[in-house]
């Protein structure tokens, strides 16, 4: 092998170890600036570390008393979750076969409903939670409607690109014989795309069991309003159940969630 072949496969490896140099000065530089520009100081951390361990010491010593009181808003929370994905899943489902380019081949109406879309995907579910509580007010009807809502942003994005990467084959194998619209759909789309559909929906109830937790935060209903009054009474007592339960729920309803979708895809 000649010395300029050997410089030729060489190259690449240089210029990689340049990119990732460069990428690495940017970053560290982005923190520095970061740091400065947000007055941020790790010694304060540290400083009230003491603090943080006296509240770790009273949690760590659970009231399990309040169980009882804490299952009831925890199935409540469940139950938003479940509602807000159902509701944003249809709408989303319908919505992604209207923005499929392979489905719908205007490309001024596709265009305009992604537009909507992206703009529902930029709002966060916390802001959707606070528009919601203004609009209905304190309690889980406007967590149910923040969820819906959220959940949509995330399944229309995966579910519309998973229909834009079909088999084209029996689309245009049912349009040669004039089917229409709708038994193309039924007999060409869905069955190519179900799996995927339900796999989105798991992981968008996976999101959102842990979201409708924090949307009680600003009075969306669930288990997280009772978390924010036990912290703001300081009954760390009663923090600490109420977070071992939701910790406890989160990790079983992501494994069964997690094994449902391995199961789908296989």
């Amino acid at each position: 092998m000649s010395k300029n072949d050997q410089d030729l496969m060489n190259l690449p490896k240089k210029k990689f170890n340049i990119m990732n140099l460069i990428w690495l000065v940017i970053i560290v530089a982005g923190l520095f600036i970061s740091v400065n520009v947000t007055n941020t100081h790790i010694s304060v951390l540290f400083a009230n570390f003491s603090q943080f361990s006296d509240i770790f010491v009273q949690m760590s010593h659970p009231d399990w008393s309040y169980l009882g009181a804490v299952i009831p808003l925890l199935l409540e929370t469940i139950k938003m979750a479940i509602l807000g994905t159902v509701i944003g899943s249809v709408v989303a489902f319908i919505y992604s076969l209207l923005i499929a380019r392979n489905i719908i081949k205007n490309k001024v109406v596709t265009g305009i409903l992604r537009f909507i879309m992206n703009i529902i995907r930029t709002i966060p579910d916390l802001l959707l939670g606070a528009v919601f509580v203004a609009i209905v007010g304190i309690g889980p009807v406007a967590g149910i409607f923040a969820l819906a809502v959220f959940t949509f942003g995330v399944v229309v994005k995966l579910f519309y690109e998973a229909i834009e990467t079909i088999d084209p084959g029996p689309i245009e194998a049912l349009t040669a014989v004039g089917a229409n619209k709708l038994q193309i759909i039924w007999f060409a789309v869905l069955p190519q795309i179900m799996t995927y559909f339900i796999s989105y929906v798991l992981y968008a109830f996976e999101i959102n069991v842990r979201a409708s937790t924090v949307l009680g935060y600003i009075g969306a209903g669930g288990i997280g309003l009772y978390l924010q009054q036990t912290l703001q009474v300081f009954d760390y007592a009663k923090t600490g159940t109420i977070i071992i339960v939701i910790i406890v729920v989160v990790v079983l309803i992501d494994y069964v969630s997690s094994k449902s979708r391995e199961a789908l895809m296989k």
